[in-house]
């Protein structure tokens, strides 16, 4: 089994506010992310990663995160699988993002 790095939501602030390599994506489905994101994230749910694996830099630092931490770490497993070293787990997602007063973003927002 691959050890999957994760980060807690206070160190995924503190990254987003001085890290400038560092990817966000939520593996949730379209009708989550309608619901709200977190700022900076990108959609891809993670039916759609297999497929899109392509489009992922592997010296990058990717964060993923869904509704409770539990597809994103299999996000992240799968791009260990395939080598990626730079991929971590948001524990307690979306959910334990905004539990922590943290803000959700629309994704109309991300759009415009």
């Amino acid at each position: 089994m691959t050890n999957i790095q994760e980060i807690d939501v206070q160190t995924l602030a503190g990254w987003q506010g001085t890290k400038k390599e560092i990817r966000l994506i939520d593996v949730r489905s379209e009708s989550e992310f309608a619901q709200g994101m977190i700022p900076k994230g990108e959609k891809m749910p993670l039916h759609i990663l297999p497929i899109r694996v392509n489009e992922i830099e592997q010296d990058t630092e990717i964060v993923f995160y869904c509704r409770t931490g539990a597809r994103s770490a299999q996000a992240c497993a799968y791009l260990a699988s395939m080598g990626f070293s730079k991929v971590y787990n948001l524990k307690r997602g979306i959910l334990g993002w905004a539990q922590q007063g943290f803000p959700i973003a629309s994704p109309n927002d991300a759009a415009a």
